[in-house]
C-alpha cells in the first residue's frame, strides 16, 4: 500500500493522533536572538552576522537549534501522536523575505521535514507507524483580499508568485522526507488554490500520489473563513485535489469549533481532521485551556462522529495530546459519507445544480461578445458598472455568471483581472460560480487564478484534435474547475442529431477514460437561431431536446448546458414573443435533461404564463420544426 491507503487503513481502525503546537512550545523555551541565529548550542553560529533580526522565525530553529525541535517532536510521539507535523509552518519564501531568508525555502524545508522524519523513524513500529506531514503555512498576504482602498481589483501578492514559493517548500519537504503534504490554517482558498496547484505539478513531475491533508481556519461564528467563504464551499473548491483529508484548526477552541466542524464532516467523501487551539488566548497571548478540560470538549467530536484525524493547535502541549489520545482510543472513528458524486460549484457559497428546481439560470450579459453595453463599460475602463451589471443579473435570477472577454481586447488577461479582483470585493458578485468562457485560454487561465471558488471553464471541444482537447480539460481540472464541453469536432459544429450524438460519446468517453470526473463534465448540445436560414439550423431545437435525452441516459453523472439567448438571436419579434420562445424552450429541454440555461433572466417568461395561441405556436415551431411559424402573424 502506498502512504494515503495506509492512511486510509488505519483510519478505518480508530482515530488517528496529529501532533500540537510547535510555536507555542518553541515560545515556552524563551529563546534569544542568539538562539535563533545559531550562536547557542549545534547551530555553529551560521547566521551570526545576518542583517535582520531572526528572533519569531520559528523554521530557522531547524538549522540555529536543531535538538530543540527534534526534542519538540519526540515529547509528540511519545505522548501517542501518529502524524507529526514540521517546522515549516513559515518556510515559503513569501514568509521568509521577512527575515531576508527568502533564498532558504527550500534548505529549510528539506530540513524540517528530515528532523521530523528522523523522529518518526524512531518511534516507527509495524503495529504503530508513525508518519511525516510537511506543514505548509498560508503566509501572511492574501490573493482574494485587496489591500489598497484606492484600487480594489489589486492585490498584494498573485497566483504566479504563491504558486512558486509553495513549490519550492513542497519540494523540500518532500525531499527531506514527508510524508503527507499539511496545508494548514487556510484563510484564503485562492492561496490553497495555488498551492494545490504547485503539488499537482510536483505529482506529474514525480509520478508519485503524494498525500494531501486541507486545514482551514473558521473566521466567525458564521461559519466562513476570513476570505468570506463557507465552510461548505471552501470544501468543494479544494476536493478535485483528492485529499486525503478536509477539516479545520485552530480558530476558536474546541466547543466553538464543533459547529463548522459538524458542517464538514457531514460534507467531505475524505478523512476529517481537526486540530482547536487551547481555547481562546489570554491578555499575555497565552492559552490557559488545561489538558483535561480541552479533551472533555474534545470528546463531544468522538460521540458524534465528527473526526477521523484529531490534535491541537495554538497553545496545546504534549500534555494536551496525550489526555486528547486517552480520550480517542475508546471511540471508533468518524464514518466517511457514501453520498452519491455530484456536481459542486461555489463562489463563496456553495452550489449544487442537480439539487436546483428546474435549469440553473447562468447570467451572459458579462459576456463581451453580443453584448455591446458590457463590451463598452470594460473597454472604457467602467469597472462599477460592469460590476453593476453582474449584480442586476443576480438580483434577477442568475445563479452563475458567464465571464468572457477576448473579443476585441489587446489586453483582454488583464481586463478580466481586473473585472473578476473587483467582483470579489462585492459579496453579491462574489457569492455566485463564475463560468470562464473564450477562445484563448491563456486568458482563461488568468482569470482561473482570481477565483477562489469552483469556476467552470467553457468552452471545451474537439475542434483541434483529442490531445489538446484533453490538455486543456486537465489543465481546467488543476484549477479546480468543471468544464463545458461544446459539440464541435474536426469536421465543425454538430448541428444533427446523428451528430451531437457522435461527438457527445466520443468526448464523454475521451475525459471519463483519462480519470476527468463525470461530475465535472457539462455538455452544452448546441442550439441554433430559430431565425436561421438553413432549415437544418431552424429545427435545432428540437435536436437539442432529443441530444438532451440521448446525453442524459448515457452519460451518466454530467449536466446538460444550454445557451438558450441564442435561440431568439435576429428573430424579427418583439420581446414578448422572444420571453416565450425561452420560457416554452426551458420547459421542454428541462424535462429532457437541460440543468443549466445562459439566458438574460430578465427575459424569461414562466410556460404557464405565456399566451395559449403564442405558446402552441413556438411549441410548433420548436417541437415540430414548422418554419411556417413564422408567417402565421403571431409571431
Amino acid at each position: 500500500m502506498n502512504i494515503q491507503e495506509k492512511l486510509n487503513a488505519i483510519a478505518k481502525e480508530r482515530i488517528l493522533i496529529l501532533d500540537g503546537a510547535m510555536g507555542s512550545l518553541i515560545q515556552a523555551e524563551h529563546l534569544s536572538e542568539e538562539d535563533f541565529r545559531g550562536m547557542n548550542g549545534s547551530g555553529n553560529g551560521r547566521f551570526a552576522g545576518h542583517p535582520v533580526a531572526l528572533k519569531g522565525c520559528n523554521d530557522i530553529l531547524c538549522l540555529s537549534k536543531p535538538e530543540l525541535i527534534s526534542r519538540i517532536h519526540r515529547d509528540y510521539l511519545q505522548a501517542g501522536a501518529d502524524i507529526i507535523e514540521t517546522c515549516s509552518l513559515n518556510s515559503t519564501a513569501v514568509s521568509l523575505a521577512d527575515y531576508g531568508l527568502a533564498d532558504m525555502a527550500w534548505e529549510i524545508s528539506r530540513v524540517a521535514a528530515a528532523l521530523a522524519r528522523k523522529a518518526a523513524d524512531a518511534f516507527s513500529t509495524p503495529q504503530k507507524p508513525r508518519f511525516v506531514a510537511g506543514s505548509i503555512g498560508p503566509t501572511a498576504k492574501s490573493a482574494s483580499i485587496s489591500n489598497d482602498m484606492g484600487d480594489l481589483s489589486k492585490r498584494n501578492i498573485y497566483w504566479d508568485e504563491l504558486a512558486a514559493a509553495f513549490y519550492d517548500n513542497a519540494r523540500g519537504l518532500l525531499d527531506g522526507g514527508a510524508d503527507i503534504l499539511l496545508l494548514e490554517t487556510i484563510f484564503d482558498t485562492l492561496n490553497a488554490k495555488a498551492a494545490l496547484f504547485a503539488i499537482s505539478r510536483l505529482r506529474e513531475e514525480r509520478n508519485e500520489d503524494i498525500p494531501v491533508m486541507i486545514s482551514a481556519t473558521v473566521y466567525d461564528e458564521n461559519c466562513r473563513i476570513l476570505s468570506g467563504q463557507k465552510i461548505d464551499a471552501f470544501a468543494a473548491s479544494v476536493l478535485h485535489a483528492g485529499p486525503l483529508s478536509v477539516g479545520l484548526n485552530c480558530s476558536f477552541g474546541a466547543e466553538k469549533l464543533k459547529e463548522p466542524l459538524k458542517i464538514l464532516s457531514d460534507f467531505v467523501p475524505c478523512l476529517s481532521c481537526a486540530y482547536p487551539n487551547a481555547g481562546l488566548p489570554n491578555q499575555e497571548g497565552t492559552y490557559d485551556e488545561s489538558p483535561e478540560s480541552m479533551a472533555s470538549k474534545i470528546e463531544d467530536y468522538f460521540k458524534e462522529g465528527l473526526v477521523n484525524i484529531i490534535g491541537g493547535c495554538c497553545g496545546t502541549t504534549p500534555a494536551h495530546i496525550a489526555r486528547i489520545a486517552e480520550k480517542a482510543a475508546q471511540y471508533k472513528p468518524r464514518i466517511i459519507p457514501s453520498a452519491p458524486r455530484e456536481t459542486l460549484l461555489s463562489g463563496l457559497k456553495l452550489l449544487k445544480p442537480g439539487e436546483a428546481q428546474g435549469p440553473v439560470i447562468i447570467g451572459g450579459q458579462t459576456n463581451d461578445a453580443g453584448h455591446n453595453e458590457f463590451f463598452g463599460f470594460i473597454r472604457e475602463g467602467s469597472y462599477d458598472d460592469a460590476i453593476e451589471t453582474a449584480q442586476d443579473m443576480i438580483e434577477n435570477g442568475a445563479s452563475i455568471i458567464n465571464v468572457c472577454m477576448d473579443t476585441g481586447f489587446d489586453n483582454a488577461g488583464e481586463a478580466i483581472r481586473s473585472f473578476i479582483n473587483l467582483a470579489q470585493c462585492f459579496q453579491a458578485v462574489a457569492a455566485v460560480p463564475f463560468m470562464i468562457g473564450g477562445t484563448d485560454f491563456d486568458v482563461i487561465e488568468k482569470a482561473l487564478k482570481c477565483l477562489q471558488g469552483k469556476p467552470v471553464v467553457a468552452s471545451l471541444n474537439l475542434k483541434d484534435g483529442k490531445a489538446e482537447f484533453l490538455r486543456k480539460a486537465r489543465l481546467a481540472g488543476r484549477y479546480g474547475a468543471a468544464i463545458v464541453v461544446t459539440l464541435i469536432d474536426e469536421a465543425g459544429e454538430a448541428v444533427s442529431l446523428e451528430r451531437k450524438i457522435a461527438v457527445a460519446e466520443q468526448s464523454y468517453k475521451l475525459l471519463v477514460g483519462s480519470a476527468f470526473p463525470p461530475e465535472d463534465i457539462i455538455i452544452d448540445p448546441l442550439v441554433f437561431p430559430l431565425s436561421s436560414a438553413r432549415e437544418e439550423e431552424a429545427s435545432s431545437a428540437l435536436n437539442f431536446i432529443r441530444g438532451c435525452e440521448w446525453i442524459r441516459k448515457n452519460c451518466p453523472g454530467v449536466h446538460i448546458l444550454g445557451n438558450v439567448s441564442k435561440l431568439s438571436f435576429g428573430f424579427p419579434g418583439n420581446d414578448t414573443v422572444r420571453n416565450a420562445i425561452h420560457g416554452v424552450f426551458l420547459k421542454h429541454a428541462g424535462e429532457a435533461g437541460l440543468g443549466m440555461a445562459i439566458v438574460d433572466p430578465k427575459s424569461l417568461c414562466p410556460y404557464d404564463e405565456i399566451e395559449t395561441d403564442l405558446r402552441e405556436t413556438v411549441e410548433d415551431l420548436i417541437l415540430r420544426g414548422k418554419p411556417d411559424a413564422f408567417k402565421s402573424g403571431i409571431l
